[in-house]
């Protein structure tokens, strides 16, 4: 963050999953500020107007923490400036004149002055690293539950590569325009203090050392928008190089059927080439403003001493205050490169604000009315009016299309997945007048694609953190899963690699079907549930699944017969309207279409 290397302790609570950041040294360094605890309880609501405004709103909710750094970090900086005031009094008090006494006053000064430079620089070294903390969960917390609300709509408009490179990277640069504030304006209030007594010892040099440094920070100003140039087109690149690969990872078995892995290796490899030409091209700006960050202080250090050796000479400056003059010239190097390393850091972190307002300001394609309607304490009729399908609470209910690609719009508007929920209700009411939240706590749907995500499998099945291990063995036998547990040496407990590629994609979809059962909805739909299954398993789990969820609500789109013999009630369309509805038996008996559907037979 600021050049230091700093350790911490990261303590995660089991259950809720929030963290706990503490600096090895806190109690220590800053005992009587209490621990703070990330992710933030409510992240808010951020302007996303413009870059500027978002970081301003940044400052705004942690501008505790960040005034009390700007103090730590004003006092450290000003210290260092008046160390080179007291050197200058003991050579002019103690050695020129001969004084023990004055010497050892001035001494005792600088001691002080370094005690005071330790013990504020400590304290804002915790303080930037809490303020970085602090923005960079804040945001990424925005840019999570945005990813949550929009589902597809985000990953419509941007990729998924840069999504994941907007959380990697981006997210830790908005949090460096604070880490290192405290510095810069330490920098600033310095230059200030020793412009102040240089005009007071010599008019001529305190004016060189005022006007010359902002001078020298405006010759850096031209270099700025190339910089911020160049690290917006290196970003771009990442971006689709993050995704570039994400698709040819995802796509890797296909590559291979085909042949095709040669040319998806020459194109990831240009795209690689052309990270590489922008990063080199950041090179230039950015070594432009590293060598300022020498070349242009040495400038005005030549120039003071040069101009106070002469006074010297002259006699009208002392030893003592050429000492001085020179260790403010050579000290003024650190404000300066400070000062050209937050507007490089800021210049990154506009950058990546303006990332992560790309993903703030996709449009989710559900919201929450702007007054809720409490859930009612029982659901008796979840129904789509446009196509007629109706769930009465408490059913076994079975949909079937010639295709179920047919009815995944329809279970989408059920769900509140889509943003057009017209004709959908619940208990004659609106489903979208209710809260989002009560939605998707008593509404849930289990897609055909079974998706895994790496972790204990114990964490795989119950995010939440909520189900007992009695339950959890109870939902995996419903879903004819625990024999997976005989597999597993160590079973909840066992890591499940990325997507689950350890598994069968029959073993996936189970694993899957016993996560949905976990969540206890009041109405659980269910897209292709065993699919992936042979017939012996499929029966099972058709057996078991009914008895799982007796007294609560299940619909599945299914065309088996296996488990439409076990629903109380099946409701068949055709071009996304129910034109039928009855027990299996009797829509076999009753209804042709439904008989070659299901049965897969053709009359011809």
């Amino acid at each position: 963050m600021d050049g230091h290397t700093t350790s911490y302790e990261v303590d995660r609570t089991p259950l809720t999953g929030r963290l706990t950041i503490r600096h090895q040294n806190e109690k220590d360094l800053m005992p009587h500020l209490p621990y703070r605890e990330l992710p933030h309880a409510d992240p808010g609501t951020p302007p996303l107007a413009s870059p500027s405004r978002y970081l301003a709103w940044l400052a705004t909710r942690q501008r505790g923490i960040l005034s009390l750094n700007a103090l730590f970090g004003v006092g450290w900086m000003v210290a260092q400036a008046l160390v080179w005031a007291a050197v200058g009094a003991a050579i002019d008090q103690g050695i020129a004149k001969h004084s023990v006494r004055g010497l050892a006053f001035w001494v005792a000064i600088v001691m002080g002055l370094g005690l005071v430079q330790a013990t504020f620089g400590a304290f804002r070294h915790q303080l930037a690293v809490t303020n970085w903390m602090h923005a960079t969960f804040r945001t990424g917390q925005l840019v999570g539950r945005h990813i949550t609300r929009t589902t597809t709509a985000l990953t419509d408009e941007v990729p998924a590569g840069d999504i994941v490179n907007t959380m990697m990277s981006d997210v830790g640069r908005v949090g460096g325009a604070y880490d290192s504030l405290a510095r810069f304006l330490g920098s600033i209030v310095a230059w200030l203090v020793v412009s102040l007594i240089l005009l007071h010892t010599s008019l001529q040099l305190g004016l060189i050392v005022m006007i010359g440094v902002p001078g020298l920070m405006i010759l850096t100003l031209p270099l700025m928008k190339p910089l911020h140039r160049a690290q917006a087109g290196q970003r771009e690149a990442a971006g689709r190089l993050a995704a570039q690969a994400s698709d040819t990872v995802i796509g890797l078995r296909i590559l291979r059927g085909v042949g095709g892995e040669d040319v998806f290796f020459a194109n990831y490899q240009r795209q690689n080439d052309a990270v590489r030409r922008a990063g080199f091209r950041i090179a230039t700006p950015s070594a432009a403003l590293d060598s300022g960050q020498i070349f242009l202080p040495a400038i005005l250090t030549v120039t003071v001493t040069f101009l106070g050796a002469h006074d010297v000479l002259h006699h009208t400056l002392r030893a003592g205050q050429l000492v001085s003059f020179f260790g403010y010239t050579t000290f003024l190097t650190t404000p300066l490169r400070t000062a050209i390393e937050y507007v490089m850091t800021a210049t990154r972190a506009y950058v990546g604000v303006s990332k992560v307002q790309r993903i703030l300001t996709i449009t989710p394609p559900t919201s929450d009315a702007a007054s809720p309607l409490p859930w009612p304490p029982r659901g008796d009729v979840l129904a789509d009016q446009r196509s007629g399908v109706r769930i009465s609470a408490g059913r076994f209910v079975g949909l079937v299309a010639s295709s179920s690609a047919e009815l995944v719009p329809i279970v989408d508007r059920l769900g509140r997945f889509s943003s057009d929920c017209v004709g959908v209700t619940l208990n004659d009411l609106s489903l979208a007048d209710f809260a989002m939240r009560d939605v998707r706590h008593h509404i849930v749907v289990s897609e055909i694609e079974p998706r895994l995500f790496s972790g204990p499998l114990r964490d795989e099945l119950t995010p939440r953190g909520e189900q007992s291990a009695s339950t959890i063995l109870s939902a995996l036998e419903a879903a004819s899963g625990d024999d997976l547990l005989d597999q597993l040496s160590e079973g909840l407990d066992t890591v499940v690699e990325e997507q689950g590629r350890s598994f069968s994609g029959g073993q996936r979809q189970r694993l899957s079907l016993a996560r949905a059962l976990l969540t206890d909805a009041d109405f659980l739909l269910l897209i292709e549930p065993t699919s992936a299954v042979d017939t012996h398993t499929e029966r099972r789990i058709a057996q078991r699944l009914r008895r799982y969820r007796a007294g609560r609500t299940t619909a599945i789109v299914t065309a088996s017969p296996l488990m439409l013999e076990e629903t109380d009630e099946v409701l068949f369309l055709i071009d996304g309207v129910v034109v039928a509805h009855g027990t299996h038996h009797e829509l076999l008996a009753t209804s042709a279409d439904y008989s070659r559907v299901v049965l897969r037979t053709d009359d011809e």
